[in-house]
């Protein structure tokens, strides 16, 4: 400013003061002087200007205005320097004008979200106005949601009461609510926690970028993507570490609702710890007593299963979740463990429903039982989980939230009434349409043994997958279902339904090129100890590990048809065959006794044997059958060869003296050794899907 400006300014100055002093009643002159000092920036002079004129002129319009302008300075963390003056002006007014200035501008808004944050600003700065307004800004927020009527907890309104409004009222000593309430704001906060911690991956499509969240604890946070709740901006969007913002909510309603043992939770393993030692008591409790122990149990357990079974199903299928890596999540399934499918065959007795399966007791007897007696398979007692440690990261910890959510879950069912108000807070939450927890339930009914259930859950989850475009995650979550579906049908004994379900993953997945077979030592011990046949798999869902684990299902449900006693089956034997070919040489005892059943029978017949095999093992190994020294077994292998075949003799090198279609065709074979077996029987499977289907009961 000039020389002659600051005089002028000056001047102008002056007569204001001695216009302001002659007519104190004109608020004209008031608020001009204040405009004076207000874009002068002089903080104090401005400050004690806008008092005086609240005080003397409330009514007028234009103080309104300003205060509306300087109130919104205050919500808005901007450090721009014209609003951090306006900042700097309110802080020069005296504590009960502030008080009252926001208590007034309070009343100006008509808009709930805007009157909610002008309140906060109240609550936040003078913490004894929370025993006043606090629980009415609360109700109000969650009337102006039911007003709404949406249809996901995370909304602006449920974010404001939760995560800014009910701290303020449950850390402030001189409120007195009841439990009642308490539990009421409790499970809010709950609901609207696990919603957002589990919000599915559409909502990335409302803003996308590349700032990352820092300080994000939990999985699917923090990842690169953004993420903005309708009504509120980005930033008032972000919630930083809500499952520790939910113990830290726990742990004070438990203080003031007097909770046994409460000392303040620090863990959710702590959470469970503290109720398992207190449903020891709810025998010998009654009335209150029982009521108020019940409450602070299904609490507790129900937080603890959901945050244990979100964990566990953020690392088995994380692309369900918003904000994960699309590039590293491979979901993981669930399934029996076929380790033991190359061992000797125990052949399962026909009884007048369906196959029975034997299960060892505890004293080493065994017990023949059907899959009926599901509930008397001790709900999984005793099961193992196997996975490939080198594959899944953090494997220990999968495995201990899914036994820390099965933990919960048995406790919320282990007593009539906690099983009841579990279930009126699953009604509650709607707990039904989360796909997430679907998913856990349907892997923990599997663990439990109860198949028939765990089919019906698989076909409620497929009602829950949004129906999007066949992209290859959508195709992989797809997969995983229906492999599951036939791992429970082989459980079950219903080998036939077993095979259609994974001959309908294998016509979806891509054969990956053939690596040489590892005798790893998880194989060895495979073949070398027998398993009891009940352990479990974690495997991931890629045509890599989906397609062996759909040869060795097949061949599980054949080799029993095969090798029955007192029964002969050259199809099934001849799909045995095939399939033994995968992970060769680990199903060469098996392929021995195959051989040996064939010898024993004198002749063998599978029209497909030159179409499919291409073992050079097993190539000599018929060959060889041919021989004198080898039986002269009748071999009809050739389509359409029928009872026209003679018996020739053939040496080991399998290209002497043996009937010419017969040695072109085994030359052709030895030719073929080097083609990718996998291909070889993903073809199999495509090409022979229906008569692989009607060869099982």
């Amino acid at each position: 400013m000039s020389a002659q400006g600051d005089c002028d300014f000056l001047v102008k100055r002056a007569w204001l003061i001695t216009a302001r002093t002659l007519y104190p009643t004109d608020f004209n002159i008031q608020y001009e002087m204040y405009m004076i000092e207000r874009n002068a920036e002089r903080t104090t002079s401005a400050g004690r200007l806008l008092y005086d004129i609240f005080i003397n002129f409330p009514d007028q319009p234009v103080v309104w205005r300003e205060i509306t302008v300087i109130t919104a300075a205050l919500r808005n963390d901007s450090q721009d320097k014209h609003a951090l003056f306006l900042k700097g002006v309110f802080e020069t007014l005296p504590g009960p004008v502030q008080c009252q200035m926001l208590l007034k501008a309070t009343e100006q808004c008509f808009n709930t979200l805007e009157k909610a944050e002008m309140l906060l600003l109240l609550l936040r700065r003078f913490p004894e106005s929370v025993v006043q307004h606090g629980v009415s800004l609360g109700e109000s927020l969650l009337e102006a949601e039911n007003a709404e009527d949406l249809d996901t907890p995370v909304n602006c309104f449920r974010k404001l009461f939760v995560c800014d409004v009910l701290p303020l009222i449950v850390n402030n000593v001189e409120m007195r609510l009841p439990s009642s309430l308490l539990y009421k704001y409790m499970h809010t906060a709950a609901e609207f926690y696990i919603g957002y911690v589990t919000r599915g991956p559409c909502a990335d499509t409302q803003l996308q970028g590349s700032q990352e969240v820092a300080g994000l604890k939990s999985p699917g946070l923090g990842r690169g993507q953004r993420y903005v709740i309708d009504g509120l901006s980005e930033k008032s969007s972000v919630v930083a570490e809500p499952w520790e913002r939910l113990l830290e909510i726990v742990g004070v309603v438990g203080a003031r609702c007097e909770w046994q043992g409460e000392k303040g939770s620090r863990t959710y393993t702590e959470l469970l710890q503290r109720v398992k030692d207190l449903c020891r008591y709810l025998p010998s409790l009654e009335g209150e007593t029982l009521s108020h122990c019940c409450s602070q149990i299904v609490t507790c357990s129900t937080l603890v299963l959901f945050h244990s079974s979100y964990l566990y199903v953020s690392a088995v299928q994380p692309s369900l979740f918003q904000g994960h890596n699309s590039l590293a999540s491979t979901p993981w399934v669930l399934l029996e463990d076929l380790s033991s499918v190359f061992n000797d065959v125990e052949v399962e007795r026909s009884s007048g429903k369906h196959t029975h399966k034997k299960r060892k007791l505890a004293d080493g007897r065994e017990k023949t039982m059907s899959s009926d007696d599901e509930d008397a398979l001790g709900k999984g007692r005793g099961r193992h989980i196997l996975v490939n440690k080198t594959e899944m990261m953090g494997w220990v910890e999968t495995l201990e939230h899914f036994r820390t959510a099965r933990e919960s879950w048995d406790l919320l069912h282990s007593h009539d009434t906690l099983e009841s108000e579990f279930n009126k807070i699953c009604t509650a939450w709607k707990t039904e349409n989360w796909l997430w927890y679907r998913i856990f339930l349907t892997d923990m009914i599997i663990y439990q043994g109860q198949y028939r259930k765990a089919l019906s859950s698989l076909v409620q989850m497929s009602s829950l997958q949004p129906q999007s475009s066949l992209t290859a995650a959508s195709n992989l979550e797809t997969h995983r279902a229906v492999i599951q579906q036939a791992s429970c049908h082989y459980a079950l004994g219903e080998h036939r339904l077993a095979c259609e379900k994974v001959l309908e993953v294998v016509s979806g997945l891509v054969p990956q090129n053939q690596e040489p077979v590892k005798c790893s030592e998880e194989s060895s011990r495979a073949r070398g100890k027998p398993r009891k046949g009940n352990d479990l798999r974690l495997v991931p869902c890629t045509s890599k590990d989906i397609l062996p684990f759909c040869l060795q299902l097949m061949l599980a449900c054949f080799k029993l048809r095969a090798f029955a006693d007192g029964s002969r089956d050259d199809l099934a034997l001849g799909h045995v065959i095939v399939l033994l070919q995968h992970d060769w040489p680990l199903g060469e005892a098996l392929f021995l006794k195959a051989v040996d059943r064939i010898c024993d029978h004198g002749s063998f017949q599978y029209e497909n044997f030159f179409n499919y095999v291409t073992n050079i093992d097993m190539l000599e190994e018929f060959a060889y059958l041919r021989t004198t020294e080898g039986g002269r077994v009748q071999l009809e292998l050739l389509p359409n060869q029928g009872l026209l075949i003679k018996h020739h003799t053939v040496t080991r090198g399998i290209t002497k003296g043996v009937k010419e279609d017969f040695r072109l065709a085994m030359d052709r074979q030895v030719s073929r050794c080097g083609e990718n077996l996998l291909s070889v029987l993903h073809r199999f499977c495509i090409n022979e899907k229906i008569i692989l289907i009607q060869s099982l009961p």
